[in-house]
This record gives structure tokens, C-alpha cells and sequence, in this order.
């Protein structure tokens, strides 16, 4: 169940690199808390709720191919969520 664990972490790790990013690019552009910003990261928190929920169902058919989804899934959510966060700046 290693894979499970890395999947998790891999969510993790994206996700709060991009809220990470969204806090530095408030900060470059003197604008702490902005509307636009907050709604990046409300997004992130979302699709990382939605994601980890998604992992942690157990009573799907096919384990191993509905946690491939979940992992295709985070990268084309992840890729959205920096298209957003390029247009900011």
C-alpha cells in the first residue's frame, strides 16, 4: 500500500506547493489577501479535499485503476490551478 501513501503525499505536496506560490506571488506584488489569490487557494483546499476523499474510498471495483484516475485527475486539476495562478501576475 505504499503507492496509496505516496499518492497522498504527492497531493499534498502539489497542492500546497501551489498555495505556496499564490502567498509568494501576494507578497512580490504587494497585495496580501487579495480576492483573486484567495481564490486560488479555495480551490486548492477543494481539490484537495475532493482528491484525498476520492483516495480514501474503498468500495470501488477496481482499486488500482481508480487510484490511477485520482493521480491523472490531481495533474490535469494541479495544471488548472497554475493556469490560474500565471494569469494573476
Amino acid at each position: 500500500m505504499a503507492s496509496i501513501r505516496d499518492l497522498k503525499k504527492d497531493i499534498n505536496f502539489v497542492l500546497g506547493d501551489i498555495i505556496e506560490a499564490v502567498y509568494l506571488w501576494e507578497v512580490a506584488a504587494d497585495k496580501q489577501n487579495s480576492k483573486e489569490g484567495n481564490a486560488v487557494i479555495e480551490s486548492a483546499i477543494a481539490t484537495f479535499d475532493d482528491l484525498i476523499a476520492k483516495v480514501n474510498k474503498r468500495d470501488v471495483e477496481n482499486r488500482s485503476k481508480h487510484l490511477q484516475a485520482v493521480r491523472v485527475e490531481l495533474e490535469s486539476k494541479a495544471t488548472g490551478l497554475v493556469e490560474q495562478l500565471n494569469k494573476l501576475g
